[in-house]
């Protein structure tokens, strides 16, 4: 079975690269593209189309690169748990599916970082456009016109003007930006302006300085948080495949020769089929916490 299986794919490489004169490489990464392109959601494609506008989208190289080293690296380890060519295939195709979930969680870790900064920015420059101008919606209209904020957060700081403009109110249109962005220093400014607003307060300019006070508290938070997981993340990814790499000490106290006897039972490959499984669930499950959404709604 297995030297089918590398007859088959020495026959394909040779067909290919005798019927078109096309790089190999070149080739793969078109097809990795036109994948994505066709199968990727369509939340994945507007957080990425955002990543390439930052610049910090992986190059066509870059993703070749990880395609490759995620199937070299399953493809070792299964062929060293099953010392089976069929086996280390598998799973390395397996793993390469999972790049574009991977590159999914990435860029939403990304866009979330932008939006957080953006909001960071929305915030402490309302509070000072508002100790200017007394009037939360001329304080939008300053950040509106400063060009200092990005899309889509300036697409519906320009909602809430003509939201607040068209109903007499701010009420309405503050909402409409809590639950879009829910984030907890966007509820507590708003509702201190409403609370201003409507009520009146002799000591606006103490409470807002209080308020970006609080803000600049919670950015150094998010930004320790953010540090912290950084190194969370390359630790857990160390230990993770280390744990891999535990069947090695068991080839070393049976034998290479009794291993491979014991390959033979059919519950013995049901046990290391499950201790991979397990363990990349493990790494996966660590991935998403590393790239879940900024800790600060």
């Amino acid at each position: 079975m297995e030297l089918v299986v590398l007859i088959i794919i020495a026959i394909f490489v040779i067909s290919y690269r005798k019927s078109s004169g096309e790089n190999v490489y070149k080739f793969f990464t078109q097809q990795v593209g036109v994948a994505y392109n066709k199968y990727a959601p369509y939340s994945f494609k507007e957080v990425r189309e955002k990543t390439k506008e930052l610049g910090l989208e992986y190059t066509p190289r870059q993703y070749a690169t990880q395609i490759a080293i995620f199937a070299l690296v399953a493809g070792g380890i299964s062929y060293l748990y099953f010392w089976s060519i069929f086996w280390a295939l598998i799973y390395a195709v397996v793993a390469v599916a999972f790049v574009p979930y991977l590159a999914y969680l990435r860029s939403k870790r990304i866009y979330s970082e932008y939006i957080f900064e953006e909001i960071q920015i929305y915030t402490t420059n309302v509070i000072m456009e508002f100790n200017v101008t007394q009037s939360f919606v001329k304080a939008l209209e300053g950040v509106r016109d400063s060009g200092i904020i990005g899309s889509p957060v300036i697409d519906d700081i320009k909602i809430m003007i003509d939201m607040s403009y068209k109903n007499g109110t701010i009420d309405e249109s503050i909402e409409y930006f809590n639950a879009k962005y829910p984030f907890y220093m966007v509820k507590n400014m708003h509702q201190l302006f409403l609370q201003i607003t409507k009520e009146g307060a002799k000591d606006s300019g103490e409470s807002l300085e209080n308020m970006a006070l609080d803000i600049d508290s919670l950015v150094e938070g998010v930004y320790r948080d953010k540090m912290d997981r950084r190194h969370f993340h390359s630790r857990f990814v160390t230990f993770g495949l280390a744990l891999f790499l535990l069947v090695m000490a068991m080839i070393l106290l049976l034998g290479i020769e009794n291993y491979i006897a014991l390959l033979d039972l059919w519950y013995v490959n049901i046990l290391l089929h499950a201790i991979i499984i397990i363990n990349c669930y493990f790494l996966l499950t660590g991935e998403k916490y590393y790239n879940e959404d900024v800790e600060a709604e």
